[in-house]
């Protein structure tokens, strides 16, 4: 199993950033060109917690190296099932419902190493459906507040776990892990400098529509 992380802090509040979120595929943001399709499966508000927990299944087609393509059955398009929770600014927030298939959010106290409850957060987990006899990723990214400026600032943090599943074929295996690694690395960079345009495009039209309400009154 290979292992791929990067943290990194925005320059947009919580609020924007989690806003942002359901627009990172739209079509500012010129980076996600491999998704191709982004559907909604579920969506529904916890009454207890106020947590929103959506299901999306996201589509992409990216080209594969010609070596992993007869692994693969020539086939560019995949699959990628994805949970979310978006937990507000309420100390009440708890854990969901045990069956839950995915674990639901918990931002920690480094200090403490507990769950911080009145800290909201984004939190998205997701596997991949295509190829899965060939390789498992699981992937969770975490939006919060970040330490260093809560107010003005959002703390990405993103982990992958990446396993070939091809039986005793170890130096396949090992080339598959690294590959997808490397992709993953690509992948987040574009998909960094995509969130930015897409945040700072949301932030002008949210500025412009507050210009234009302040004019009516």
């Amino acid at each position: 199993m290979k292992v791929f992380s990067r943290s990194h802090d925005f320059d947009y509040s919580w609020d924007e950033v989690s806003t942002g979120n359901w627009l990172k595929y739209c079509p500012w943001n010129k980076e996600a060109t491999h998704v191709i399709a982004v559907d909604t499966l579920s969506r529904g508000v916890d009454s207890a917690t106020g947590i929103l927990r959506t299901e999306r299944l996201i589509t992409c087609k990216q080209p594969a190296p010609k070596w992993l393509t007869p692994f693969l059955g020539g086939t560019e398009v995949s699959h990628v099932y994805e949970v979310s929770y978006v937990k507000p600014r309420t100390p009440a927030a708890s854990g969901l419902s045990a069956s839950e298939s995915i674990d639901p959010p918990r931002v920690l106290n480094d200090k403490a190493n507990k769950p911080v409850a009145d800290t909201p957060s984004v939190t998205m987990t997701s596997y991949n459906l295509t190829w899965s006899d060939l390789l498992s990723v699981r992937e969770t990214v975490v939006y919060t507040p970040s330490p260093s400026d809560p107010l003005h600032k959002t703390r990405f943090d993103q982990e992958a776990k990446i396993t070939a599943l091809c039986g005793g074929w170890a130096k396949i295996k090992e080339k598959i892990e690294n590959f997808t690694v490397e992709r993953f690395g690509q992948n987040a960079e574009r998909g960094r400098l995509g969130f930015e345009s897409v945040l700072e495009m949301s932030r002008k039209a949210f500025a412009e529509e507050r210009a234009r309400a302040e004019h009516r009154l």
